[in-house]
């Protein structure tokens, strides 16, 4: 077998097999962005909502230097709760194989591997997008420049208000991704339903939104989608109380000279801490509440593409 292809599991490969709808998840939210044991549980708790949704779950990672779509129980346990898990992006895929690491996978690691399994949709938080102060720092997410080069249509709560929003957005126009708001003219910035900032386009079913991907892939563009799903409004929390959690968290990490890929960690577990655990709430709700919107887009778009 080709390193450079993935290991299915048997039950995402029977279903891609049969041209059944799946849905990719990151593998970073279970390695980096929780603690144990809500990250085994979320990411269990995630794989049940792809499922009753109607969709197989694929839970991407790498495993002893191995590229792994669908993960079973064990693994995902493993990953929970070992501390020597790498995090791994886009660029960092083969140095971590050829160490035989374990890695949790970001959002473009995640969208690169789905994409070469055949899995079309992913689910995940919120994806990474161009930092404040970028225009001295250069600090742009890789998740960015994944979507402008695969086709792969990811699902998210928008982006963190740690992140310069509007240049995310301008970023995004140049890289051709459209940016889709599902039943919302806002753009949601993670925690809270809106960012201030209008998104490009709003759709109001996972059926419109699956006939969209359709006709995009069909034009031949080359790139992803970003499906912005907003938190729910029960598990939203207020602006004024995240963005200055969120503040002081900065300001800490700044302190500290924490930056680069250890930068989104330290500030998740520290605004955690601020807001006594609010924002790890929010954080399950909204991972969630996109596994169900990406599961329905994948059984439509599954339904489609049977239909040619």
């Amino acid at each position: 077998m080709s390193l450079l292809k993935p290991q299915l599991s048997r039950e995402v490969a029977d279903a891609l097999a049969a041209g059944g709808p799946v849905v990719a998840l990151e593998s970073t939210i279970i390695t980096h962005g929780m603690p144990y044991p809500a990250n085994l549980e979320t990411a269990l708790g995630v794989e049940t909502v792809v499922r009753d949704n109607g969709a197989v779950p694929a839970t991407i990672a790498v495993i002893n230097g191995a590229l792994r779509v669908g993960l079973e129980r064990d693994e995902l346990e493993m990953l929970a709760q070992a501390k020597d898990v790498v995090k791994a992006s886009g660029r960092d895929l083969a140095v971590a194989m050829v160490r035989g690491q374990s890695a949790g996978t970001t959002v473009s690691a995640t969208m690169l591997l789905a994409d070469l399994a055949g899995i079309d949709i992913f689910a995940t938080g919120g994806v990474g997008g161009v930092h404040r102060g970028a225009e001295q720092t250069f600090d742009i997410s890789a998740d960015l420049t994944e979507l402008g080069r695969t086709r792969t249509a990811v699902v998210c709560a928008g982006v963190k208000s740690i992140l310069d929003i509007a240049k995310t957005l301008e970023y995004l126009e140049t890289q051709r991704v459209p940016v889709i708001a599902y039943g919302s003219d806002d753009f949601p910035a993670f925690f809270t339903r809106s960012s201030g900032f209008k998104a490009d386009h709003r759709l109001d079913t996972p059926e419109d939104i699956a006939k969209a991907m359709h006709l995009h892939h069909q034009l031949g563009t080359g790139t992803g989608l970003l499906i912005a799903n907003p938190i729910p409004e029960a598990a939203a929390l207020q602006p004024s109380f995240i963005d200055n959690t969120i503040a002081d968290a900065v300001r800490e990490a700044d302190a500290r000279g924490i930056g680069r890929k250890d930068l989104t960690p330290f500030l998740l577990g520290r605004i955690n801490e601020l807001s006594k655990g609010k924002s790890l709430e929010a954080n399950i709700a909204l991972v969630k509440n996109n596994a169900a919107l990406a599961a329905r887009m994948a059984v439509a778009y599954a339904g489609l593409r049977a239909r040619g």
